[in-house]
């Protein structure tokens, strides 16, 4: 019988960046494969350079492990991330959870052709407030904004 353990939620220390970007790159393999991977590792050097100094980062940790990270900027959430072979572990939701106790409203963007982000949204109670036809880098994806609190 495989027992189930609630992660830690911590704050990210500098440590955790090179276990964070493989979280990073994996979690966006699955649900961003529409991208492709040559914009992923352009996005990844991104993430590297600007955002783990940018942003307000907490990571989850199982047994030592991080096995998940979000990424506020203020009440925006740039990023929610989990090893794909803990996906369903309820590591995202404990995340979000923890960022609904730290701010007063929450939003973020998702990609509709994500299989799975707007669907988990919206099941923790995120409204849809607008979408836009392409994302920042003017591709042709569709991004949805979505509000909570």
């Amino acid at each position: 019988m495989k027992m189930q353990f609630d992660p830690v939620i911590r704050a990210y220390e500098r440590g955790d960046s090179k276990r964070i970007l493989d979280i990073w790159l994996a979690a966006s393999r699955v649900g961003h494969p529409f991208l492709g991977d040559e914009v992923l590792l352009r996005q990844r050097q991104i993430v590297e350079e600007l955002y783990l100094d940018q942003a307000e980062i907490w990571v989850a940790e199982q047994a030592g492990q991080v096995v998940g990270f979000i990424g506020l900027l203020d009440t925006f959430i740039g990023g929610l991330f989990v090893d794909p072979q803990r996906h369903g572990g309820g590591h995202a939701r404990t995340l979000v959870e923890h960022a609904f106790r730290l701010k007063p409203f929450l939003e973020l963007e998702v990609y509709a052709a994500n299989p799975v982000a707007p669907g988990f949204y919206r099941h923790l109670g995120f409204e849809e407030v607008e979408r836009r036809p392409q994302d920042d880098d003017g591709r042709p994806f569709e991004l949805i904004r979505m509000r909570w609190g």
